[in-house]
């Protein structure tokens, strides 16, 4: 059952299977849960960290076999829309699935982060490069933007990842399609 929109009150007393796309995902998500900046808790999420199982056939054998106390909502953090998620019959109406996007790619946090956002755009007209590729050539000339450990150095101070979620959201909100500003507790 996929759901647009996500609200604090609809996390409330649940459980949350959160499935991250990737090491800086996953990253991100634990420092926003580590600085208490999100609407839900790490308390809230079942074996008490994200999993990186997207394949819906991965997450019911792993988690939704199991019995609980209280309902369970799933949140995949992604970048493509394309990547398809159906639950079985058996699941299918019984847990919420909330779809949060990073468009085009997470990577777009650094770029507005180190205020490039402006050259990048320019850039990619004529490039037509991935975030990832301008960050890994221009901003940061090494492999390890796309590690866990980069991520949690470069946003050590929660502030600053989350003007630059903020910031994004101004530049890439979608109507009916949620980001990481809608992870965020306000």
């Amino acid at each position: 059952m996929q759901r647009s929109e996500l609200t604090a009150d609809k996390l409330r007393d649940s459980y949350i299977i959160c499935i991250c796309e990737g090491a800086a995902e996953e990253a991100v998500i634990d420092l926003l849960l580590d600085a208490n900046r999100l609407i839900f808790h790490r308390e809230q999420l079942i074996d008490g960290g994200v999993t990186h199982k997207r394949k819906a056939c991965d997450i019911e054998t792993e988690y939704l076999h199991r019995d609980y106390e209280k309902p369970v909502n799933i949140i995949r953090v992604l970048d493509s829309r394309k990547e398809s998620f159906k639950l079985g019959k058996i699941y299918a109406d019984r847990y919420r699935i909330y779809n949060v996007y990073t468009r085009p790619e997470i990577e777009m946090l650094l770029i507005i982060s180190e205020k490039h956002y402006d050259n990048y755009t320019q850039k990619i007209g004529k490039e037509k490069g991935k975030p990832s590729e301008y960050c890994k050539s221009i901003l940061f000339p090494c492999d390890a933007v796309k590690s866990k450990k980069f991520w949690l150095d470069y946003f050590r101070e929660p502030e600053r990842l989350i003007g630059a979620i903020r910031r994004y959201h101004q530049l890439h909100g979608r109507a009916k399609e949620m980001n990481l500003s809608h992870l965020l507790r306000w």
